[in-house]
Formats: C-alpha cells, sequence, structure tokens
C-alpha cells in the first residue's frame, strides 16, 4: 500500500503510520491476519467527529436553534455523508477487508467505508490530539453543514407533497420502490409516489430514502 498518497489525500502526515494501518483494518481481515482492527478507532472516532461538529455548529452558527442545530448534525454525522469523504479520498483503495468481503467489493461498501472515516479521525487523534482531528473533520464536512444549515429550517420533500395533496381532505399517499440496480456497493434505487392509486412521478437515488424524496420532489415540479 502507498500510504504516503492517502496522507497526502487527507492532507495529515502520521507519525506512527500503525495507527493509518489500523483505521484501514476492517474486522474481517484482522480475523484472518490474526491483527487489530478498526473497530474501537471508529468507536472513539464516533464520539469525535459529534463533539467537533456540535462545537462548530455552536460557534459559527449562532442563529440556529439548539434543534436547528441537532438536525443539521445528524445530517452531516452520518453514514452517507462519510461515505462521501471516504470516496473524495479513495478510501477502498486502501482499506484492508477479508477475503470473503474482497469478493464482494466490501472494501467499496457505504457501511465500511464510512466506518473507516471515524477510524481515520481517532488515528489523527492518537497521532497529534484533537486540534488535528478538529482540522481534518471541518475540513471535510464543512460544506456539508454549511448545505444543511441553509435548508434546515425548510420541510422536506414528502411533507410539502402530503400537504399540498390533503388541501381537500384525506388522501392514500405510498411510496414504492421499483427498481433496483448494482452491486451492494453502489447502489441505485428508483421509487415512485402514488395519490389514491395514481402514479405522480419517480425519482432515483443512492438510497431508499433518496429515491423517495426525489419522487416527491419530481411530483411537486409537476403539479
Amino acid at each position: 500500500m502507498d500510504w504516503n498518497k492517502l496522507e497526502k489525500s487527507i492532507d495529515y502526515k502520521f507519525n506512527n503510520i500503525q495507527l493509518l494501518i489500523t483505521a484501514m483494518t476492517h474486522k474481517s481481515y484482522a480475523y484472518e491476519n490474526d491483527v487489530e482492527s478498526n473497530e474501537k478507532l471508529e468507536f472513539l472516532g464516533d464520539s469525535i467527529l459529534e463533539f467537533i461538529s456540535s462545537k462548530y455548529l455552536y460557534n459559527n452558527y449562532t442563529k440556529l436553534t439548539e434543534g436547528e442545530m441537532t438536525k443539521v448534525r445528524a445530517e452531516v454525522v452520518c453514514e452517507e455523508s462519510l461515505y462521501e469523504v471516504a470516496n473524495k479520498h479513495n478510501f477502498s483503495d486502501f482499506l484492508l477487508v477479508g477475503r470473503s468481503e474482497r469478493s464482494s467489493n466490501g472494501n467499496r461498501k457505504m457501511a465500511i467505508m464510512a466506518d473507516s472515516v471515524e477510524a481515520v479521525i481517532a488515528a489523527i487523534y492518537f497521532d497529534s490530539g484533537i486540534n488535528k482531528a478538529e482540522e481534518f473533520i471541518i475540513n471535510n464536512l464543512k460544506d456539508s453543514i454549511e448545505k444543511s444549515s441553509q435548508n434546515v429550517g425548510m420541510k422536506d420533500h414528502k411533507t410539502v407533497l402530503q400537504e399540498k395533496l390533503q388541501e381537500n381532505g384525506n388522501v392514500k399517499i405510498e411510496y414504492n420502490i421499483i427498481k433496483e440496480e448494482g452491486p451492494d456497493h453502489d447502489k441505485k434505487f428508483t421509487a415512485e409516489v402514488k395519490c389514491n392509486g395514481r402514479t405522480l412521478a419517480t425519482g432515483e437515488g443512492r438510497t431508499k430514502k433518496q429515491a423517495e424524496m426525489n419522487a416527491a420532489d419530481n411530483a411537486l415540479k409537476s403539479m
């Protein structure tokens, strides 16, 4: 593995490279090779991530309420968001996974990649302290935090669609996943939204939730 390449991508040079290697070691590889996995680092990294993102929101988004900050944090500190960070730095090229996981592209699975980001956060913390860990977190999530903060007061598409459709009384609204494509690590879902049995629109997304939200958005645009 060219660990220097990964260090360059995340803009952090480890004093103890073994911390980075452990952060990239999935439990399946650890079991097969009798080495330490990244699970403990992931556990700590999750807490550090929540603390630092909370601190950043508190200091930089003073007009948000406690409830709004909680919503922004939940949207940013989530599997999808961390998966995007891992993709940005090509973590899949460096993740050490066992033979069974490797055969099913486990190094590209959303959950495994997202967990590795939390592990890297803890690895940086142990290597240099909280300030460097904070630097990594903010550099990678500040844009997502900004975007989420701008939308926090807005109702989501499904809620807006429901309100519009029920203006003249109760109606039956349902969402169905009508297509699922791609391997486990790179799924694409297609959802449809129906009102009283009539299809209003469809939408695509990398998760079922995202596909349903896009279906609702497309339905709103067509109204």
